[in-house]
């Protein structure tokens, strides 16, 4: 068995397993019945309070309101769609994924390891999300946000890559949506004035469904954040 198997029902093992997570974690956590949740996939806890997808949840919130608190000050001069963009760059799903990869999150995530299609699925990234839920619970919002930029930004996130990074979503959702037999659409949904200038508001629709909408001062910026948020929803 495994030491996180082990962990409840081996006092000796305990130790061991609490090592484990602060060698990840730099910190001892307070309550392990919130860390024990945060990384038990559903495959293996089915009760909703003992696995990790409310924590995930929540962790996903405070991760998102973290980020977008790192970018707003540190692009003062920037506008909300160049923010949009970063902050789905840093936080997509894949992006989690490596992270908590490299963080070795996996060799403690419990999880159904006899089904194939959870090896190498993006669930990892889902048990970081669940873990940041747990660290707000043990430790507060401000301790968070600290081990948020320490463990996670500062790390695995370089901002001069990213905002040079350029990948065309668009063609990319093309592309998966032929490939698929899908019809992929973008479509304004709203045009106003917001501070003297035109606001777009355009939508990407998968085979007459609006599956996300982007922001811009011009079309093109609403479109590709409407695809950016398009692809980081269906995992591609």
């Amino acid at each position: 068995m495994s030491l996180f198997s082990d962990f409840f029902n081996k006092s000796q093992v305990a130790d061991s397993y609490k090592k484990q997570l602060k060698n990840i974690l730099g910190f001892t956590p307070r309550n392990l019945s919130l860390y024990e949740a945060a990384l038990s996939h559903r495959s293996v806890k089915d009760a909703a309070e003992e696995n990790n997808e409310r924590l995930e949840y929540l962790g996903d919130a405070i991760l998102s309101a973290v980020v977008a608190d790192f970018l707003f000050k540190k692009y003062p001069k920037k506008d909300e769609g160049f923010l949009t963009e970063m902050r789905s760059k840093m936080v997509n799903r894949q992006q989690m994924n490596d992270i908590a990869l490299k963080m070795g999150l996996k060799k403690i995530t419990r999880y159904n390891k006899i089904d194939n299609s959870l090896k190498n699925s993006q669930i990892f990234g889902n048990t970081l999300e669940a873990m940041l839920g747990a660290i707000y619970l043990d430790l507060g919002y401000r301790k968070t946000s600290r081990w948020i930029l320490k463990k996670v930004i500062v790390p695995y996130l370089f901002m001069d890559d990213l905002e040079s990074q350029d990948i065309n979503v668009k063609n990319k959702l093309i592309g998966w949506a032929s490939k698929n037999g899908k019809n992929v659409e973008f479509v304004v949904l709203e045009e106003r004035q917001e501070k003297g200038r035109r606001l777009f508001i355009v939508g990407v629709k998968v085979d007459d469904e609006i599956m996300a909408a982007g922001r811009g001062f011009n079309k093109k910026d609403a479109s590709h954040i409407a695809a950016k948020l398009c692809v980081e929803k269906l995992a591609l």
